[in-house]
This record gives structure tokens, C-alpha cells and sequence, in this order.
């Protein structure tokens, strides 16, 4: 007799499981949509089905091939639908893998965001070693060549970001394979490939040794060399070559670095078969690749350029700036913009000058305002890169001899009210306006007092010019109800108990929020007790109050606040003193509407913002100020206070003894402020170790209470599993819930 068991086993073998696994990821183009998503729709449908139909038992031998499959289809695939689908089919499938930290982190509402199931959740999977190579292999077997653009691209960033899980697999086998991809006929699969060999190459030579690195370039330069260049690749090609500059390839005076510099300025030119939105694309990617070609391979080692190269390359761009093709005009300003300090050396005034020429309206370019507006954006560009020098030479600094050249030039391009078919096309540099009056009242909502007073001093002479008035100032009724004509000139800029209350008033004003809280954020978080410091967190305080029953409003300022945060990670003139502001808010009850929100998004981000800003840090004014503000997470409930407890636990065993005895310290007053965090039953005995352990002893001594510590609040301890040897800096890396923490 024959067994069921081993009937039903072949039928899944043979028949259901291949049918099943190849409708998982059918995609067919029809037109310029797909039909195939109905198709893994169905899939995922029949998987769930599966599990509601059979005991789990029966489904173990084809487990491994179902949830592989189904952890691909609710990360890469591209709609939404199928993604979630595969999510919740995942879910109830029964016994698999990692089930349960993969459904935290790929759960349905998660997955609903396609660049971040590519960047984000597949890296976070991909740590998992039986998801690791199936999630490479279909990127490279079946996303790398998809029809839409789109997926090609994500999928080679995320192939860029899964290389530190697999680098011996990426370079041995992965690479190989994309080569004769790269020289294939099929263009979106010659497109995907050398994205992804760009990608892929990038993140080994950032993990790769020198021999390794070596071997690498052979084989980028060996599938380089067969390209052939055509106008559908010029952005792959330069998105390749900024790759390789930035993986410092040893091609210091090899000839291949002005094939590399011509395919660049070709880029640049006008691409008249291309569409403009294609055209600005390339450009872009161009300027990208100039700016890390000459940083990596046209300096020497007294960091100068060769004159020679210096002149050719400054005289060619600035004689494009007066071509009678707009997008030529366009190319070669921003590769202006793009060059780096050591190339405007000795050259910045002819630089200047040429992009000023480019931004007058004449007769015969009365159309071509982009082609003005990226001029305009150059010479911001170009100052933001030589930077600020009173009384330096014009040919190398922004300096008191050529800044009200720049000012003019800059404000000149306000009165840009050309038109044509599109409408208003000078509108685009009004833009500049704006800018200015951001940064202005960024300026003055700093610390150092004649900076603020001059930058407050301008800006109410911009809000309150009258001949003519300075239009496209954004928001200008309530900027002159919060700074009266009256009071251009009584108003002390210089006062902290003057300045700050008038310049938090612009925090409700969406235009300059981002950019006053930026300000603040510096004067708040100072180094020392001054007026300055008193009087912005006063200030802050006190519109942070009005706001706190408006959960619009609390949501825009949270949401400008994390965005700060994001842009200057691990920037310390921002950072440290941006973590001090932070912990002074959470003190300060600043966002008490958000604590009885269980598992609000808002302290989740912050929260992982200050690991990352913190992560192998050596800077103890940082690491003091993050502990400040991993208390004051205390106070939200849900998930978030076990991690804020396992990360303070961790810095408990720091090896700095002062960020130890630190730690103790301020997570002894946050219990006491917060006692619900710790059972009565415990507290007096945890209360006693905080306070009566010498935690700058020997850190096997310390690791001893802080392990006694997690077993009294129930919090996972830190186990030291493994060591590891970067260059000449021992790393070592602590388990909990399988996940590691450095």
C-alpha cells in the first residue's frame, strides 16, 4: 500500500511547489504595464490557502522553498498588493526560520513602502543565512533586468547594501556572473548590470584589503573596456565611474582616466535625442562622477592640481557658459559647481565672473532661464566650497573684495520674470529668494551674537526694502507682524532676551521651520550655561507649550525635528549639541502628547537615530549628551522602554569608565522620576546597585551587576559572542534576540 504521507510529499515535490514558486515571481510586460501581478497575487492566496488546509507537520520538508520564496515576494516585489500579500501569507504559514523577528520587521504595514523593503527590511533579513543568497540571486536573476527603470536601479542599490552580508559570495560568484551581462544585447539587462557591478564593486572596496582591491579593478576596468557607449548608458557609465573613483581604484596616470574625463564632458553637452527630464538625469549623474573623479585621481600629494589640468578643465567649462545650446550652458555650470576646492584655487574670480555672465538675460538667450538658474546654483555651490575668508585673496576665498559682487549677482536673479510657452520659466530662480531668507533666519537664530546680529540685521532689511520691495519673500505678512517696520532698526540682535523670542515665532512658519530649528539647535545645546543658551531654550520652551494641544502641529514640528537630525548625523557641530537640546525637550515634557501613544513613530526614530549617532563613537560629550536623551525616551510606553533600558544596560559596561559612572548616575534619577519603569518589589534593591557600585572598577566586576541588573527588570542581557579584527581596531559585538549590537 502506498503511504499518503509519501503520495502527498510527492505531489507538493513534483507538481504544486515548482508551479507554486515559479507564479511567485511571474512578471510579463504587455504594453507599458505588467499582467503578472494578478498571477503572484494568486500565489501568495494558494500559500495562505496551504496553511489553513494542512497540519504544519505535513508542510516542513517544503518550508525552507515556500518561506524563501515568500520573504523575496513581500520585500522585492513591485506592487504593493503582492507585497503585502506574501507579508500576511508568511505570517500564518507555520513553522519557518526567523519567523518571528522577520514578520516584526516585514509586517504588512511595513512592507508598504517600496524603497524601504529594498534598502532597509532586505538588509535586516539578508542576516539571516538561509535568506541571504535567494534574496541575491533573484535581485540578479530577475530584478536587475526588469522593464521598469525603477527596480533596476533599487535593486542594484540594494545588492550595494547586501554585499557586507555575503562579500566572498558577491565577489566570487555574483561578479562573474553580471559580467557578460554588462556586454549582453538587451538593454535593460546591460543597464542593470553595470549598475549593479558599480554598486556592488563600491561596497566590496569599501570592506575589501589592498589585494582584494586590486583584483576587483582588473575586472571592473576588464567589463569597462567591452561598454559600448551609447546615449541610453550614459548615466549608467557615469554612475560607474563616480563608483570607481570613490573605491579609490589604482588608476592614479593611467590613460583610462581621460577616457573616463571625456565621457564625462560628453555627458554634459546637449543629448538631443533624449527627453529634458532624461537629460537633467545624465547631467546630475555627470557632475556627481566629475566631482569624485578629480577628488580621487587630480590631486597630488601637497594637495594641488596640476596647472596644466587646472587650466583645461576651468577654461573649457567657462567657455561653455556662453554656448548657444541651453544644455550645454546648464552641463558646464554645474560642473563649475561641482569642482573641489583645490581645482577654484587661483582661478575663483574667473570662475565667478564667467557664471555671471551666464546668468544675464540677453537678447539672444532670453529663454534660458534653467540654463540661468544653474548658474546661480554654482556660484553657491563654489562659495559653499572655498568658503569664508575676510581678508583672503578673491582668487581663492569668498572674501570683502568680491561678496557684493556674489550678493548682486544672487539677488539679480529675483527680477527673472521671463515667459514662454511653460509659463513664468524665471519663476525657477526665485527659489534663491527664499533660500536667502531661510538661511538668514537660520543665521539668526544662532549663538555667536554679532553673526546673529548681522544675519537679523539683513534679514529686516530684505523684508522691509521698499525701492522696489524684494518680492517672493515667503510668508512676508506674518514675517512683518512678528517684526514691525518700526522696529528695523530698535530691535538688538546682539540681546539673546530680545532675539530669541521673536526668531522662535518663526518655528509656526513652514518655509523657515527647518532652518530656524537647525539655528536653535546649536544656541540650545551650547557647550556652557550663557544668556544665549538661557534665552533660546526659554524661547523654544515656550512655543514648544502653545503648540502642545495641536497633534497637527506637534506632528509637523516632530517631523522637521527628526529630518534635522537625519541630515546631520555624526556632523558633531550639529549633533552633540542637538542631542543636548533634545534631552533639555524630553526633560521639559515637550512631547507629553505623544506618551501614552503606545509605540508611537515618533520616539521609535529618534530613538534609532541616536544609536546610529553614537555607534563606535569615541566623543564623550556625545555619549553623555545620548544618555541624557535614552532616559528621557523612558518615558514612553510600549516597546520602546525595553530597548531604552537595554541600550542604557550596554552603556553601563562602556569602556569609558566615565560614561559608566554617567550612565549609573542619570538612570538612577530616571527611575526615581519614573518608578513605574521598575516593580516596587525590586527598586530598593536595584536603587542600591546603581548607587553603590563603583562602576569605574574593572569591567568584568561591572559586567557582573549590570547582569544582575537585566535579571531583576527582566531586560535581555548583553552577551559578548565574538571579536573581530577591522584593521588594527579589535571590534566586539553583543547578542540579544539574535539581533547584534556593537
Amino acid at each position: 500500500k502506498a503511504c499518503p504521507n509519501c503520495c502527498f510529499c510527492a505531489l507538493f515535490h513534483f507538481t504544486v511547489v515548482p508551479v507554486i514558486l515559479k507564479a511567485l515571481t511571474y512578471d510579463e510586460k504587455r504594453g507599458s504595464c505588467s499582467v503578472g501581478s494578478n498571477v503572484r497575487d494568486a500565489a501568495c492566496y494558494v500559500c495562505w490557502a496551504f496553511a489553513r488546509a494542512y497540519d504544519p507537520s505535513e508542510l516542513i520538508p517544503f518550508i525552507n522553498q515556500i518561506s524563501s520564496a515568500l520573504v523575496i515576494a513581500a520585500v522585492f516585489d513591485r506592487d504593493v498588493n503582492c507585497r503585502r500579500a506574501a507579508s500576511v501569507s508568511y505570517r500564518i504559514l507555520g513553522t519557518f526560520p526567523h519567523g518571528i523577528d522577520i514578520l516584526t520587521a516585514a509586517d504588512y504595514f511595513a512592507v508598504g513602502n517600496r524603497v524601504n523593503c529594498y534598502l532597509t527590511i532586505s538588509v535586516y533579513i539578508a542576516g539571516f543565512p538561509e535568506y541571504t543568497q535567494p534574496m541575491i540571486d533573484h535581485l540578479v536573476n530577475m530584478k536587475i533586468n526588469h522593464w521598469d527603470s525603477v527596480i533596476r536601479e533599487l535593486s542594484t542599490k540594494a545588492l550595494h547594501n547586501l554585499t557586507p552580508r555575503a562579500p566572498e559570495y558577491m565577489a566570487n560568484v555574483v561578479l562573474p556572473r553580471l559580467l557578460p551581462l554588462s556586454v549582453g544585447t538587451d538593454l535593460h539587462t546591460r543597464h542593470g548590470a553595470i549598475l549593479a557591478c558599480a554598486e556592488i564593486t563600491h561596497a566590496l572596496c569599501k570592506l575589501a584589503e589592498e589585494n582584494n582591491r586590486y583584483k576587483l579593478a582588473a575586472i571592473c576596468l576588464f567589463f569597462f573596456l567591452y561598454l559600448s557607449v551609447c546615449q541610453f548608458f550614459f548615466l549608467t557609465v557615469c554612475t560607474l565611474i563616480e563608483k570607481l573613483s570613490l573605491s579609490k581604484m589604482p588608476f592614479r596616470g593611467d590613460p583610462i582616466i581621460g577616457g573616463w574625463q571625456w565621457l564625462i564632458n560628453d555627458s554634459l553637452r546637449s543629448l538631443p535625442l533624449v527627453s529634458s527630464t532624461a537629460r537633467q538625469h545624465i547631467k546630475e549623474s555627470a557632475v556627481s562622477a566629475l566631482a569624485a573623479l578629480c577628488n580621487e585621481y587630480y590631486i597630488n600629494e601637497k594637495g594641488e592640481a596640476d596647472p596644466a589640468l587646472q587650466d583645461e578643465l576651468v577654461t573649457r567649462y567657462i567657455s561653455g557658459l556662453q554656448n548657444t545650446e541651453e544644455m550645454i550652458r546648464c552641463g558646464f555650470s554645474l560642473a563649475l559647481g561641482a569642482l573641489p576646492r583645490f581645482l577654484l584655487k587661483g582661478r575663483l574670480q574667473q570662475v565667478l565672473e564667467g557664471l555671471k555672465k551666464a546668468t544675464i538675460i540677453s537678447p539672444e538667450d532670453v529663454s534660458f532661464a534653467q540654463a540661468r538658474r544653474d548658474a546661480l546654483i554654482a556660484i553657491a555651490k563654489v562659495c559653499q566650497t572655498v568658503g569664508v575668508k575676510g581678508e583672503g585673496s578673491q582668487e581663492e576665498y569668498v572674501c570683502k573684495d568680491n561678496v557684493t559682487q556674489i550678493y548682486a549677482t544672487l539677488l539679480n536673479g529675483v527680477t527673472d520674470y521671463t515667459t514662454d510657452s511653460r509659463g513664468d520659466v524665471g519663476g525657477c530662480l526665485k527659489k534663491n529668494c527664499k533660500q536667502i531668507m531661510c538661511w538668514l533666519a537660520q543665521q539668526a537664530a544662532e549663538k555667536i551674537d554679532k553673526f546673529r546680529a548681522h544675519a537679523g540685521s539683513v534679514f529686516l532689511t530684505l523684508l522691509h526694502f521698499d525701492r522696489p520691495p524684494v518680492p517672493h519673500i515667503p510668508h512676508r505678512e506674518e514675517l512683518e507682524r512678528i517684526f514691525p517696520r518700526s522696529e528695523t532698526e530698535t530691535l538688538n540682535w546682539n540681546a539673546s532676551s530680545e532675539a530669541f523670542p521673536r526668531i522662535t515665532q518663526l518655528l509656526g512658519l513652514p518655509t523657515y521651520q527647518y532652518y530656524v530649528l537647525l539655528g536653535l539647535s546649536v544656541s540650545v545645546g551650547g557647550l556652557t550655561e550663557t544668556t544665549v543658551r538661557k534665552y533660546s531654550a526659554q524661547s523654544l520652551f515656550e512655543y514648544m507649550k502653545k503648540i502642545q494641544n495641536d497633534s497637527s502641529e506637534m506632528e509637523s514640528f516632530c517631523e522637521t525635528l527628526l529630518k534635522v537630525f537625519e541630515d546631520n548625523l555624526r556632523n558633531d557641530r550639529v549633533s552633540v549639541p542637538l542631542l543636548t537640546m533634545l534631552d533639555q525637550m524630553l526633560a521639559n515634557g515637550c512631547f507629553d502628547i505623544f506618551t501614552m501613544q503606545g509605540n508611537h513613530p515618533f520616539p521609535v526614530k529618534l530613538f534609532n537615530l541616536c544609536k546610529e549617532e553614537i555607534k563606535r563613537s569615541k566623543d564623550v560629550r556625545k555619549l553623555r549628551s545620548s544618555i541624557g536623551v535614552f532616559c528621557g525616551l523612558i518615558q514612553f510606553e510600549g516597546d520602546m522602554r525595553e530597548k531604552v533600558l537595554f541600550q542604557l544596560f550596554l552603556l553601563l559596561c562602556h569602556p569609558f569608565p566615565v560614561i559608566r559612572k554617567t550612565t549609573a548616575s542619570q538612570v538612577y534619577e530616571m527611575l526615581i522620576t519614573y518608578s513605574d519603569v521598575v516593580d516596587p518589589a525590586i527598586m530598593d534593591e536595584v536603587m542600591t546597585i546603581l548607587s553603590d557600585t563603583n562602576w569605574e572598577a574593572e569591567l568584568t566586576v561591572v559586567r557582573e551587576k549590570r547582569n544582575h541588573l537585566c535579571d531583576l527588570m527582566k531586560v535581555p542581557k548583553p552577551q559578548l559572542v565574538s571579536k573581530v579584527k577591522y584593521g588594527n581596531v579589535l571590534l566586539s559585538f553583543f547578542l540579544c534576540n539574535d539581533q547584534l549590537f556593537y
